[in-house]
């Protein structure tokens, strides 16, 4: 779902009559149930991903997951997040790693967050659910613990799990990597979502230097069957932004 200026629960309209089938959001959990649930019937919308718990994000928590004094307000909300996606019908959920605390012991937010991937792979895989990791640039968010995707690949191996896959921002990594294309190809069977914005300026699509005429038929040929969710923000208006999206139908 695109960030715009229309109340959460107006999106979900705003998302279908831009012609969607599916939308994504950070959390769920201000929100009752039933509510989210009769803005999706409705609107004959699927309900792509959101994120599990991530701690305080108005005091500017990104997740919780690699922190090792809030591991049971993690699982806390890992089963509170359950709650949701089996109510909505949601199939994955995204874990936040978090922001590193300046002089915390590097191998114990390491050791925290394998073992909180590994938790709640193990816990979604019971209920049929899909767990993924995102990494994050630390240009927008500074300390973001996980901010690669061999780092990410890395945190999966250690896991064990066949329930991890990444959540793959192309913004995130146009700023921290590069070599698009190249990584998802070479990655493809571990990516199991994909986001976009433009860089700089997150923008949407055709406002900055990515190629996305090219990235998007790639991911077409190299046969990505995920949902893409579109992550950025509308320089003006959203229905005003969606010019590009018109163009790949």
């Amino acid at each position: 779902m695109l960030f715009n200026e229309a109340a959460f629960l107006d999106r979900f309209d705003v998302a279908a009559k831009a012609g969607f089938k599916a939308v994504e959001f950070l959390f769920p959990y201000a929100f009752d149930q039933a509510e989210l649930q009769e803005k999706l019937g409705r609107n004959g919308l699927k309900l792509a991903l959101f994120n599990l718990p991530a701690g305080d994000w108005a005091a500017g928590d990104r997740g919780i997951a690699c922190l090792p004094d809030r591991m049971e307000e993690f699982r806390a909300g890992l089963a509170e997040a359950v709650k949701y996606a089996r109510a909505l019908d949601c199939p994955r959920l995204n874990c936040l790693a978090g922001i590193a605390p300046q002089g915390a012991d590097p191998k114990a937010l390491h050791d925290t967050l394998v073992e909180n991937v590994c938790f709640a792979a193990n816990a979604l895989s019971k209920e049929g659910l899909r767990l993924l990791i995102e990494p994050i640039n630390t240009r927008d968010v500074p300390g973001f613990y996980l901010n690669g995707t061999q780092q990410a690949l890395n945190l999966i191996r250690e896991t064990g799990s066949d329930n991890v896959q990444v959540q793959y921002d192309i913004y995130h990594m146009q700023i921290m990597e590069g070599d698009l294309a190249r990584t998802i190809e070479r990655n493809l069977t571990q990516i199991g979502h994909i986001q976009l914005a433009d860089n700089p300026g997150r923008n949407e699509p055709g406002t900055g230097e990515i190629n996305y005429p090219f990235l998007l038929k790639f991911l077409d040929r190299i046969g990505y069957q995920g949902w893409i969710g579109c992550e950025y923000k509308p320089k003006g208006a959203t229905a005003e932004g969606l010019g590009w999206l018109e163009a790949f139908r």
